[in-house]
């Protein structure tokens, strides 16, 4: 494929910014400093594409993990993706952000068990298959609590934890076939979201800037708040 794609990740703490072109990686910048993403997501993509002597013209298809994550950092990327393209007329990819993290193992062969820190002992989750270059869907991504999803985990199968919720889950593990990943491949990259954006296009599953959007498994804790409040003054006036 003949395109220099530009993929972002912002959905937790750490960043990246990946340029790749005809199916290589050129340049990736990835930041994992607590440093908020609306002040540091921009810099980076004007310095990968400043050291790899490209410009934004050259940009043919945008990609990014939009979701799910964290609420402020997925809407950050998501945001920064959709004014870039938007600018340059062009088309972009939604990756899950769930999904890219099983790209970071092509070439093995092991079921990746996703699992992203939704608080008060749930995950995001969502489990693959990693066939040396092909990369099986095995459930659709969840909001789930880590006891019910170590209970629903295959068996008799080595099962690699990534995210920044793998830790969590698996200091609840029994199972020895239960690994974690190392760090340098436990969490999301926009490498691999390029990656994942490729099959994807592939497949003609594009979007337009105007309907690239964030993709939320529950409500932000704000907004669980507020329906909570409005559910007590509903039922106080009855």
């Amino acid at each position: 494929m003949n395109m220099l794609i530009c993929s972002v990740d912002s959905s937790a703490t750490p960043a990246s910014v990946c340029l790749l072109e005809d199916d290589k990686i050129i340049a990736e910048y990835y930041l994992n400093t607590g440093f908020t993403h609306s002040q540091t997501l921009m810099a980076m993509l004007e310095s990968v594409l400043k050291i790899s002597g490209k410009s934004a013209d050259d940009i043919d298809l945008y990609a990014v993990n939009s979701g799910p994550g964290s609420f402020t950092g997925v809407r950050i990327g998501v945001s920064a993706v959709k004014g870039m393209a938007y600018a340059q007329n062009k088309l972009c990819v939604e990756v899950s952000t769930l999904a890219s993290m099983a790209y970071n193992f092509l070439g093995n062969h092991a079921i990746i068990c996703a699992c992203m820190d939704a608080r008060r002992r749930q995950v995001y989750h969502g489990l693959f298959r990693v066939d040396g270059d092909k990369i099986e869907r095995l459930c659709e991504d969840k909001a789930i609590a880590v006891d019910e999803l170590l209970g629903s985990l295959p068996k008799d199968e080595e099962i690699i934890l990534v995210g920044d919720g793998a830790e969590l889950v698996y200091q609840s593990a029994e199972d020895p076939a239960i690994k974690l990943a190392p760090p340098n491949l436990r969490y999301q990259r926009a490498s691999s979201v390029a990656l994942a954006a490729v099959e994807t296009y592939n497949r003609g599953k594009v979007v337009s800037p105007a309907a690239l959007m964030p993709r939320y498994l529950r409500l932000s804790q704000a907004e669980r708040e507020r329906n909570a409040k409005i559910k007590q003054e509903q039922d106080g006036a009855l």
